[in-house]
């Protein structure tokens, strides 16, 4: 299945009110966009605000005019430790010029996770009624999207969320193990 367009995420969270709240779980993602910077980090090699800006810039665009109008983001991270190499990359290449789009990022260590309620996949939770589950193949690869505004996944997701939030450590905290 292919990955939402840029477009298709700008329709998105225009009709976000207040907030956005996304849960990353996996400890690698496998998505064509990151490819060369992930194999350029891996090589040890520069990798310049250019090529970041192309990897991330269009979604760091929307972070900027979405929060401007008020939405608050906020994006948690479950890790195992020792980190993945793709963890080291996010953390390292993804995560400051993202929160200086706008978002709010905790991390938070896989063995403090053990007592939180989860469901199976990554998720955006949009003003606490509305759920997107991003679902991924066992690769890390995009396989597609479900949109719900079931009462019981996004109450699950709520309360997902936030017991991760309150457990998790900001970045500017945390170091990778």
């Amino acid at each position: 299945m292919k990955a939402p367009t840029d477009d298709d995420w700008d329709e998105l969270f225009a009709g976000v009110s207040h907030s956005a709240c996304h849960l990353e779980m996996r400890d690698t993602y496998a998505v064509g966009e990151e490819a060369d910077a992930f194999a350029a980090f891996l090589a040890g090699r520069s990798f310049d605000e250019a090529q970041n800006t192309k990897i991330w810039g269009r979604w760091r665009e929307l972070v900027r005019r979405e929060t401007a109008r008020g939405v608050s983001f906020r994006r948690a991270r479950i890790v195992s430790e020792p980190v993945t190499a793709y963890t080291r990359f996010l953390h390292a290449m993804a995560t400051e010029p993202n929160i200086e789009a706008g978002e709010q990022i905790r991390w938070l260590p896989r063995d403090r996770a053990s007592r939180i309620a989860l469901p199976g996949n990554d998720f955006w939770l949009f003003d606490d009624q509305r759920v997107l589950f991003n679902l991924f193949t066992g690769d890390g690869d995009w396989a597609g999207q479900e949109l719900t505004d079931d009462p019981q996944a996004v109450a699950l997701c709520r309360s997902a969320f936030e017991a991760v939030w309150s457990a998790a450590t900001p970045h500017e905290d945390y170091g990778p193990r």
